[in-house]
């Protein structure tokens, strides 16, 4: 498994955006200091925990990969497909981020960050125009096809041609534990059409959805050739992922952390 420890965390980072001048990392649930429901490395402010304590998981996270804290450039996740670019980091004394499901940036100094705990983490790096871009898709983004945004947002931000991008799929609940309903599978068939129905399993009498294959798919028909993904499901594993479904909502989140390196 491609994992990598530093500084007491157990990270997670693709083999295909190794070597392309970017850090990457899916942080596990280990190594942080929260407590109860949110053991350990909770980096949501807005699921109970103390917030002192979600602030020194931060630390830890960006300690432990060399990057600083106030590089953190992060965004308030709505489900849906609103863009933001970060010329420059955050400012720590903007109280909110923004409100966007998407997030990109040309700037070094940036670290883009999400968080997320069943939705599906989209990395895209562009090596040749030195760009990459951060994207959260639950169901709801899937369908409204937040991975095309994404690189359409690259595009027309950066000039990023499609081919060039290397992209990937984290860590999300897998088709096997993802039951959904009619409205869900509604939705489905409105945006994916004939494809929809390979995107929804059936498991004994539940209709599932596949959400690994409907945003892999998302990306191919945006152009992007070269897809990793990860293929880990965090409500199997627990022990290691923040799951919403598995723990009935009462959980943390964990970090996903992209930035260009210098």
């Amino acid at each position: 498994m491609p994992f990598t420890k530093s500084n007491g965390l157990n990270y997670y980072q693709f083999p295909s955006l190794m070597g392309l001048g970017v850090q990457q990392a899916v942080f596990t649930r280990h190594g942080g200091v929260s407590q109860g429901v949110w053991n350990s490395l909770n980096v949501g402010l807005t699921v109970g925990d103390d917030p002192a304590r979600v602030a020194q998981n931060r630390k830890i996270i960006f300690e432990a990969i060399g990057r600083p804290v106030q590089s953190l450039s992060d965004s308030w996740l709505v489900h849906g497909r609103q863009t933001y670019k970060y010329d420059h980091p955050r400012p720590s004394t903007q109280e909110f981020p923004p409100k966007a499901d998407i997030i990109l940036t040309n700037n070094p100094e940036v670290s883009l960050f999400m968080r997320y705990a069943d939705c599906v983490p989209i990395l895209l790096v562009d090596p040749v125009r030195r760009a990459i871009a951060l994207a959260h898709a639950g169901w709801q983004g899937t369908v409204q096809q937040v991975g095309r945004y994404a690189v359409e947002a690259m595009q027309s931000e950066y000039g990023t041609r499609p081919d060039d991008i290397l992209a990937a799929i984290g860590p999300s609940i897998g088709p096997e534990r993802y039951e959904v309903g009619p409205e869900v599978v509604r939705q489905v068939g409105a945006a994916f059409g004939e494809n929809a129905r390979s995107l929804l399993p059936r498991f004994g009498a539940s209709t599932h959805l596949d959400l690994w294959a409907a945003n892999r798919l998302t990306l191919e028909i945006a152009g992007v050739r070269q897809i990793e993904v990860a293929g880990l499901c965090t409500a199997e594993n627990q022990s290691d992922w923040f799951s919403h479904r598995a723990e009935a909502g009462k959980t943390g989140r964990f970090g996903v952390l992209l930035a260009l390196e210098e």
